[in-house]
């Protein structure tokens, strides 16, 4: 498993912190053999409560399935103690889709190479849904998203006349996408 530790907003880690990580996130390994990569961010906010000033977030890369979690907390190692327990139980789940109930064994503990077609059926589009944009402020979509009770909103700018998307961040404050063609 290849292991990348990236440190942003003014954090060094040191060799110790360095040496914790590849202890703790070497231990997914166990739990999933296909883990080719690994992805370590620390980065320290400037929240107002300690609980929250160091942040880690880890994507693991299994044969192209993407595992990710983030955790905060006040001190690096409880953040990356937390973290692994939450990837551990997201790895659980993983490879409970991954079970065969007629054979009765694991795929990943088998190590098997299975093509994911043959796991499950593939996803897709079974409901489409019309409806007409008004251009409206971004307060007014704010509104209407609320009204409605969604956690997205897609709308047309009234400055702009550009179609955006409103959604529901996790600390409950609002964000905004404005599309740009490249």
């Amino acid at each position: 498993m290849e292991l990348q530790i990236i440190a942003k907003n003014n954090v060094e880690v040191s060799e110790t912190i360095r040496a914790y990580v590849e202890k703790k996130v070497g231990k997914l390994g166990r739990y999933l053999p296909t883990l080719d990569e690994c992805k370590v961010e620390i980065s320290r906010e400037g929240a107002k409560l300690p609980e929250q000033r160091y942040t880690v977030q880890v994507t693991l890369d299994s044969r192209g399935v993407l595992i990710r979690a983030q955790e905060k907390s006040k001190d690096m190692r409880t953040a990356i103690d937390k973290i692994v327990n939450v990837l551990s139980k997201r790895i659980e789940r993983y490879k409970g889709k991954l079970y065969d109930k007629n054979r009765g064994v694991s795929f990943a503990r088998q190590g098997a190479a299975i093509e994911e077609e043959e796991i499950e059926a593939p996803k897709r589009v079974v409901k489409t849904k019309h409806f007409l944009v008004k251009p409206m402020p971004v307060d007014e979509a704010i509104s209407q998203m609320e009204l409605l009770g969604h956690d997205f909103f897609l709308f047309v700018d009234a400055d702009t006349e550009r179609l955006n998307l409103l959604y529901r961040r996790d600390d409950g404050n609002y964000g905004l996408i404005e599309p740009e063609q490249g």
